[in-house]
């Protein structure tokens, strides 16, 4: 709903909270200083406003109705109080030798609440049937016979009280109005009418024939399913919502593998987190459901991220084990000790291999094994000095941290200086991408990163020139790209209707996702003017389509500086840990290459001028040597090494499991391909 004037559109989602919550408390007051006087014009005009600011609420402001419901004033009551009133007035109007001809009146309003509360127990039971012990995408579980979801009956109670009992509302309002029982009747009739359908509906849903599969039924399905997929490697993954980006990262890895790749996911809702795929998904909720991978062909799975739920995958003997990370930096975290758990770690490049040794964490040298960035094949390599009237730099300071350490972000101590200092040069185009997590720790990083963008936006305000024309390309992109992306189910459907939606495999889905995503950063630069400085903020566009843009970056001690290393170009670290620079550059490996700024970041125009005349820059050979310490070597690419080893640790997990249970000799087993007999000495140490 929204009220349009000269034009301009006015939309509810603006409309303060308080003041929401002031008019809707105050028509109440009015509707029970109405129904006690009594006054028909303003019980008319209270219960309109009432039944209108319902209505903003849940279709604008769902946020408010947590507070009123921790207020004991959830819609079950305002609803209930509301009726009551207006059954209040019409006996106060009718007087009181008209009360036992209201009577039916007020027995079939209470039908109406009963029928209520039966269609809310109905569907608690609906929804426990509805819930499966496995969630799936890009798998065809058509035979656990899934269904659509009467979200009205089953997710939406406040919506169902307010649209079944709407008719009785407007029943007893006009029969106060007309002083005739008839409209009551009628409206009455038509909620309780209404409400008995609800009720019927999710009755037939428990019926066995209608429901979705039980427990037993749908992992007997997930047996089958996995023998006659029989996936080979799986990426297993659990964490929290804001962490789906670190098992989105190697997806496309994924996918490009040889063999029949799988997806294990332990938390429900990050079925929907993850990214556009082919590759089936898995999710398993119950660590009982996740111990049936045992019996299945699956002998690798690799790790991302580590969590509290990775021990007990841990646990499955047949399998095994190996830890990638969801990057790479000179951090400690990146040397963590819940490493030594795994069967192997692979790390891009010999640093990270030093790394693990120096820490002596119990990772021992020979289950390091060096596969390169797969992920970074999206990264354009250097290509000379900017070659437009802007130099593009790229600031993207890391977060704050858990830790407190005044050297993870720049943000704090260097940021507006660094941001100052690039500003200064009328020649620099400057892109701002903080970390999405800037501020969640340390409140003086989420004050620096809103005083960096002002001073951005106070740029532009200063500058002026040229703008694209825009013909709409970017708009096209991006309803393609949304339609691609789309999940094609309601945003309110529950899981199973989710799973029922995405359960057919979409081969090249992925494919058509990258090749539009690819194209709407195209067109989203080309919209943007030579001049502009910009703060990107959000999934799109991409770090790496950032990088692509840039021809330097500024940062922090963290995996982007890895990430942009693979480009070839300059960049520069921040020094805010307080140590000296000499003692820096030992310190963090990743600086080697860089130009070290101070927190003043005095030296930004020195490091300009290296990016705009490439005899200037001192530091192109050690970049070089630094990206392959870091990142390994070019040949063989990432991906086949990533590949090879896959296939490796495949063959050693098949000879382990001939081991384990020797009268299975795993005939149907994946037999090492031309990758996995050639990977022993790219797995040896060193390699």
């Amino acid at each position: 709903m929204s009220v349009s004037t000269l034009g301009v559109t006015v939309v509810p989602r603006s409309i303060p909270r308080p003041l929401l919550a002031a008019t809707l408390v105050g028509a109440f007051c009015a509707l029970a200083v109405a129904a006690l006087r009594p006054h028909v014009p303003l019980l008319i005009a209270a219960t309109v406003v009432c039944l209108a600011v319902e209505g903003v609420l849940y279709r604008w402001q769902r946020g408010m109705l947590s507070v009123f419901a921790k207020s004991h004033l959830d819609i079950t009551v305002r609803h209930v109080l509301r009726d009551l009133l207006l059954v209040v007035a019409l006996l106060r109007l009718g007087g009181q030798d008209r009360e036992s001809a209201y009577t039916p009146l007020v027995g079939a309003l209470l039908a109406c609440y009963a029928l209520h509360c039966a269609i809310q127990a109905a569907s608690v039971l609906v929804r426990r049937t509805r819930t499966l012990p496995v969630l799936t995408r890009n798998i065809d579980a058509s035979a656990l016979r899934l269904s659509a979801a009467p979200l009205l009956l089953l997710r939406r109670p406040g919506d169902r009280l307010l649209a079944y009992g709407l008719p009785a509302t407007a029943g007893l309002l006009a029969t106060a109005a007309t002083a005739d029982r008839r409209w009551a009747a009628l409206g009455l009739a038509l909620s309780l009418g209404l409400a008995v359908l609800g009720l019927c509906d999710l009755l037939l849903r428990l019926l066995p024939g209608r429901r979705p599969a039980g427990e037993r039924e749908a992992l007997e399905w997930l047996d089958r399913w996995l023998a006659e997929y029989r996936p080979t490697v799986g990426l297993y993954f659990s964490g929290g919502t804001s962490s789906a980006y670190q098992a989105n990262m190697w997806l496309e890895p994924l996918a490009r593998l040889e063999g029949r790749p799988l997806i294990v996911l332990r938390e429900r809702f990050m079925v929907q987190k993850l990214a556009a795929t082919d590759v089936p998904v898995l999710c398993l909720p119950k660590v009982s459901t996740l111990m049936r991978l045992e019996q299945s062909t699956l002998r690798v799975l690799i790790h991302p991220s580590n969590s509290g739920k990775t021990s007990q995958v841990l646990r499955i003997p047949t399998l095994l084990h190996t830890f990638v990370n969801h990057g790479e930096s000179d951090k400690l975290s990146s040397c963590n000790p819940y490493a030594k758990a795994y069967d192997e770690v692979w790390v891009a490049g010999p640093a990270a291999r030093e790394r693990y040794a120096q820490a002596e964490v119990g990772v021992e040298d020979k289950d390091v094994v060096e596969i390169g960035r797969p992920q970074l094949d999206a990264v354009q390599p250097y290509s000379g000095p900017p070659a437009g009237a802007y130099t593009t730099a790229l600031y993207a300071p890391t977060w704050e941290g858990w830790d407190g350490n005044p050297g993870n972000t720049s943000v704090i101590e260097a940021g507006e200086n660094v941001v100052r200092a690039l500003l200064a040069d009328p020649k620099v185009r400057l892109l701002y991408k903080p970390h999405p997590l800037t501020g969640s720790v340390d409140p003086r990083a989420g004050a620096a990163d809103l005083r960096i963008r002002e001073l951005i936006r106070a740029a532009n305000r200063e500058r002026s020139g040229a703008r694209p024309a825009d013909d709409g390309e970017l708009a096209r992109r991006t309803v393609e790209l949304d339609r691609l992306t789309s999940t094609g189910f309601r945003a309110a459907a529950d899981q199973t209707e989710r799973m029922l939606a995405q359960s057919t495999p979409e081969p090249g889905r992925a494919r058509a996702v990258a090749e539009a995503t690819a194209a709407w950063e195209d067109a989203y630069w080309a919209s943007l003017p030579e001049w502009e400085h910009q703060i990107v903020i959000g999934v799109r566009p991409t770090l790496f389509s950032c990088f692509n843009r840039s021809d330097l970056l500024v940062s922090d001690v963290s995996s982007v500086v890895s990430d942009f290393m693979a480009s070839g170009k300059p960049y520069a670290v921040a020094n805010t840990s307080g140590l000296a620079e000499d003692v820096f550059r030992k310190t963090f490996p990743t600086v080697r290459a860089a130009t070290v700024l101070a927190p003043d970041a005095a030296g930004v125009p020195e490091l300009l001028a290296s990016v705009r005349d490439p005899e200037k820059d001192e530091l192109a050979r050690a970049r070089a040597e630094l990206k392959r310490h870091l990142l390994g070597p070019d040949e063989p690419a990432a991906q086949e090494r990533f590949n090879t080893a896959v296939q490796q640790l495949c063959w050693t997990a098949q000879e382990r499991r001939a081991r384990l249970i020797p009268e299975q000799r795993l005939s149907d087993s994946p037999e090492p391909g031309p990758a996995a007999a050639s990977s022993a000495a790219s797995a040896e140490p060193g390699a």
